[in-house]
């Protein structure tokens, strides 16, 4: 699959296999030289073609926010794939309803959102130097989806696969000033989050789960795709879904989700699946 035929064609059967909820062999099964400059080959070919049909790129999510699975699974960084203004959706009041029942197999992370009021510099950048650059963030709802069976998949299958990316459920925004760094440095790095369903908790997890903290995952983000030839910087304006705080879970028609934090300001979200 070195070619850039070979990547629109699986650029469009990627995209067949999820607007038509069908299974898909994972492009790592089927030849074993898939890499990672194929993939994001792959999930350029995706961005190119969803932007000729009209929509708009907004930013990045990312995947393998945890260093430790890293040297397992031989990547040297995080991965990300885009975001589209058809797939991020804001709650009012922090509420929010989402349709997941034509989606394959979808599962939900709660994850830090941010926005970013400038371009971010490439590397070097402790959690402060990152803040610095963002303009608000929210508590959100990754709403991940997989066409390969039972969840099995490589990082060049996810980053080739829109990132697993279906949807984002943005909650209340908090600005972010400067006085208020250093302490937001400390709450990012230690704060909890709780994840319940149908009322009853699901999961927990913190902000140390993506990267030690959210803020470090994204300026690793900004490193990472700046030694990533052809790959489009982050701008002004882009958000960052910067990796899920607990395990994902999988998600269906009729259930409620809500995720709370505690010892960071951000307000409860609250997602109703539907069908």
């Amino acid at each position: 699959m070195s070619s850039a035929a070979d990547h629109k064609a699986l650029a469009r059967e990627l995209a067949a296999a999820y607007a038509g909820r069908s299974a898909a062999t994972a492009p790592s099964e089927r030849d074993p030289g898939f890499d990672l400059a194929g993939a994001y080959a792959v999930e350029s070919e995706l961005a190119r073609t969803r932007r000729a049909g009209g929509a708009r790129t907004v930013g990045r999510k990312v995947g393998f926010a945890n260093k430790a699975m890293w040297r397992v699974l031989k990547l040297d960084t995080l991965v990300w794939a885009h975001m589209y203004d058809d797939t991020v959706h804001y709650a009012k009041g922090g509420l929010a309803s989402l349709p997941v029942g034509r989606m394959f197999s979808p599962k939900i992370e709660p994850e830090i959102v941010f926005k970013l009021k400038r371009p971010l510099a490439a590397g070097g950048l402790d959690a402060a130097a990152v803040l610095d650059a963002v303009e608000w963030l929210a508590l959100g709802f990754e709403i991940i989806d997989c066409v390969f069976p039972d969840w099995k998949f490589a990082p060049v299958d996810f980053v080739a696969a829109f990132g697993l990316h279906a949807a984002l459920v943005v909650g209340e925004p908090v600005q972010v000033a400067a006085p208020d760094i250093p302490a937001l440095v400390d709450r990012l790095a230690g704060f909890k989050v709780r994840l319940m369903k149908n009322g009853k908790l699901a999961a927990e997890g913190s902000g140390r789960n993506a990267l030690r903290s959210p803020a470090l995952c994204l300026g690793e983000l900004a490193a990472g795709i700046a030694r990533r030839t052809g790959a489009e910087p982050l701008a002004g304006g882009d958000l960052v879904s910067s990796g899920t705080l607990t395990s994902s879970l999988p998600i269906a028609a009729g259930e409620t989700w809500s995720a709370e934090v505690e010892a960071i300001d951000l307000r409860p979200l609250t997602l109703h699946a539907l069908g």
